[in-house]
């Protein structure tokens, strides 16, 4: 990796780049084996219970799969925009603004689901951010420190599909 001038003026910031550098391509290995192995493998890789969430996407219409740490409430699944606290929320949550029809995959187990997005101004919010937040050893305070976003969570929940 070649430093930025600004991690090269301070070398804690090379640092950060540099584990989230190693984060991404963890987690993008973690998506590969998960998605490849149809669920056999990677529901807890990352020592976190993970789900594939399957969207449409907004501008094209094709399928677009996110891995995502979860939390269950309800018999639902709360999972977190959180981009690794990027300023920009993850390409997921705008395909679920547009289309809440999800398909989520637990493991080996697929099923039609929604989406309904939860705001931080939401009365449930805190309740269900810590839910996540604690099954996820406290990483998401982290990426709220890192950004001004408010970072928004989903509950998915499964759908019957009619006879």
């Amino acid at each position: 990796m070649v430093p930025t001038p600004s991690a090269r003026a301070n070398p804690a910031i090379g640092r950060t780049l540099t584990s989230m550098s190693l984060q991404t391509a963890f987690l993008n290995l973690h998506q590969a084996v998960y998605v490849r192995t149809d669920g056999r493998i990677g529901h807890r890789l990352i020592g976190v219970p993970s789900l594939i969430l399957r969207t449409t996407g907004r501008r094209t219409g094709l399928t677009r799969t996110a891995v995502l740490a979860y939390g269950s409430d309800a018999g639902g699944y709360v999972v977190v925009a959180s981009n690794g606290g990027q300023d920009s929320p993850p390409g997921w949550l705008p395909n679920v603004r547009a289309n809440p029809d999800v398909e989520i995959q637990v493991g080996r187990r697929r099923a039609a689901g929604h989406a309904r997005i939860v705001e931080a101004s939401d009365p449930e919010y805190p309740r269900l951010w810590l839910l996540v937040n604690r099954v996820n050893h406290g990483r998401y305070d982290g990426y709220q420190r890192l950004t001004e976003r408010p970072i928004a969570l989903a509950v998915l929940s499964e759908v019957s599909v009619g006879n």
